[in-house]
C-alpha cells in the first residue's frame, strides 16, 4: 500500500501531502507549498532570478494516448493525463502544447510537451529534474516541442508562460545581435534560451503562441499533466 506524508504550506498555512514514492525520488528534499500555491508562483514568473543552465532534465521519455471530455478551471489540481482526456475539451486542437513546473523554485521540477491533430495525441514527451527553477523547466518545454515539428512545417506551439513568448519573439533576436547580452546585464538561461531560439529560427513557420493556464485548455492541461508527472506515481 502507498504511504504519504503530510506537510503545511508555508505561504497559505494548509496541510497537503505526497506520497513516499514521491519523495523518495529526491531525498533531503523538504516541499514548502501546495499544489494551489505552486501554481500561483508559477503565473508570477518574470524576466529576473533564474540562473544559467545548460539543458539539464531534458531526457524525454515518450509517450501517447487520445480522448475527450469537460472543461473548467484547474488552478491547483494535480490531473493525470488520463484524467485530464476524460474531463476537458477546449481549446485549438491541433499543435504543440507545452509546460513547465517546480516545486520551491529552485527545486525539483518538470517539463510537458505533447503534439496534437484534431484531437489526437501524435507525440508526448517529458522529463523531470531534482534541482531547477520554473523558467528552466519552460524554456526545456517549448525547444522539446519545437523539436517535434519538421523544419518545412507550419504549425503553432503553445505555451502559458508569457516569458518564454517575449524570449523567443521579441527579445532574443536583439541579445544575439548584441552577442547574447541583455542591455541591463546577462542573459538568464542563456543555453537555454540559445537552443530553444536556434529550434525556433530553423522552423520559420512555426508560430510560439501563448495560452492561459488552468483555463480548461484540453491540451494546454495535458501538457500540465505531464510536466507535474514527478509528483505523481501515475502518468
Amino acid at each position: 500500500m502507498t504511504t504519504s506524508s503530510s506537510f503545511t504550506c508555508e505561504r497559505c498555512s494548509r496541510a497537503f501531502t505526497l506520497s513516499a514514492e514521491t519523495l523518495a525520488r529526491y531525498p533531503g528534499w523538504v516541499p514548502k507549498l501546495c499544489s494551489d500555491c505552486r501554481s500561483a508562483t508559477k503565473g508570477a514568473s518574470t524576466r529576473g532570478g533564474a540562473r544559467s543552465s545548460a539543458s539539464r532534465g531534458s531526457g524525454a521519455r515518450s509517450s501517447s494516448s487520445s480522448g475527450g471530455g469537460g472543461g473548467g478551471s484547474t488552478r491547483g489540481v494535480l490531473h493525470t493525463t488520463a484524467q485530464v482526456l476524460e474531463r476537458y475539451s477546449g481549446g485549438p486542437q491541433t499543435g504543440v502544447f507545452t509546460d513547465g513546473s517546480c516545486s520551491g523554485n529552485p527545486g525539483p521540477g518538470g517539463w510537458g510537451a505533447v503534439r496534437v491533430l484534431d484531437g489526437e495525441v501524435i507525440e508526448a514527451r517529458h522529463g523531470d529534474d531534482p534541482d531547477t527553477t520554473n523558467n528552466r523547466m519552460e524554456l526545456v518545454a517549448i525547444a522539446q516541442g519545437i523539436e517535434m515539428i519538421g523544419p518545412g512545417e507550419t504549425l503553432d506551439v503553445y505555451t502559458d508562460s508569457r516569458l518564454v513568448v517575449q524570449t523567443l519573439t521579441q527579445w532574443a533576436a536583439g541579445w544575439e545581435r548584441r552577442g547574447w547580452k541583455r542591455s541591463t546585464g546577462e542573459v538568464q538561461n542563456l543555453e537555454l534560451v540559445q537552443r530553444a531560439f536556434s529550434l525556433s529560427k530553423s522552423r520559420p513557420h512555426v508560430r510560439i503562441q501563448w495560452i492561459r493556464a488552468h483555463d480548461g485548455s484540453k491540451w494546454n492541461e495535458y501538457a500540465d499533466a505531464l510536466a507535474t508527472a514527478y509528483l505523481r506515481t501515475t502518468l
